[in-house]
């Protein structure tokens, strides 16, 4: 089926272009062509990919669709209030255990790793993300939400998203606390030490400021991420994350430390070195 980013294409392609014209007008030393361009293929990639593994997501959800004890009808608007609410929080839980588990990282990094933020950045997804995040929707599929219900609603939260990745959108006054804006965003692009792993939310920073991460934007902030990547090789910025992991992997002499390496905190070895150095210098 046709999902609402699909047909949004070229809205978004429009949009993209329009942006990086003025961008590029205004302050052509900081534009990086290259990087927009990089963006544009990694988000073709992940359009095509993502068609292939949709197939393997809706064969799990109708799985467990099946097995809801009530199936919700779609008819009346109350069915889609709830699914907008029910679908920004499962993303929301998506987004931030992509962060917080390095196996999900290796995913989302690559949306990171762009040191810039335009409009294109929104498109810079993972070639191979659909393996493992469809994991964290089954919950709708049980609570009875027929699955081109959730496709369509899911496709509309995405949509949102794209405008968010901006700088030419500064604040948006009252709106700013409820809903996720190009300030909040901003903020979740940052790798400023105050901005690492905050402000989650897809639609509503609602659920940011219920479960404690949520920051505000005070300075600008620095993009892309802790350790540079510094390619366009779009095979390579779908893979560098498994790869360093990998190699971290190699490290570890035990099955749990192995295990940590895989589905702890991604940057757990400079954890780890920290905690021997404080060690060393407590038995100093």
């Amino acid at each position: 089926m046709l999902t609402p980013t699909v047909i949004a294409i070229p809205i978004f392609a429009l949009l993209i272009a329009v942006e990086a014209y003025f961008v590029a007008r205004e302050n052509s030393e900081n534009f990086d062509r290259r990087d927009t361009w990089t963006n544009i293929f990694l988000g073709f990639g992940s359009v095509v990919w993502g068609a292939f593994f949709g197939l393997a997501t809706g064969y799990f959800y109708l799985t467990v669709y099946e097995f809801a004890p009530y199936k919700i009808p779609m008819e009346t608007v109350w069915a889609w209030a709830i699914l907008l609410f029910v679908d920004d929080f499962a993303y929301y839980w998506f987004h931030r255990i992509s962060h917080e588990v390095r196996f999900f990282w290796n995913f989302h990094v690559v949306h990171h790793s762009s040191n810039q933020y335009n409009l294109s950045v929104a498109v810079r997804q993972s070639w191979f993300s659909g393996i493992a995040h469809w994991i964290f929707y089954l919950p709708i599929a049980l609570l009875g939400f027929p699955f081109w219900a959730f496709a369509t609603m899911h496709g509309l939260n995405l949509i949102y998203q794209f405008w968010i990745h901006t700088e030419r959108v500064k604040r948006l006054g009252f709106l700013e606390s409820f809903l996720n804006t190009p300030s909040h965003h901003r903020a979740h692009h940052g790798v400023n030490n105050q901005y690492l792993d905050k402000n989650y939310a897809g639609i509503f920073i609602v659920w940011d400021r219920m479960f404690g991460t949520f920051v505000e934007e005070t300075e600008a902030p620095r993009y892309g991420i802790i350790k540079p990547l510094n390619s366009f090789n779009l095979l390579r910025i779908n893979t560098h994350g498994w790869v360093e992991m990998l190699a971290v992997l190699k490290l570890k002499k035990t099955l749990r430390g192995k295990l940590r390496c895989v589905f702890g905190a991604p940057a757990m070895e400079f954890e780890e070195t920290k905690l021997s150095a404080a060690n060393i210098r407590k038995q100093i």
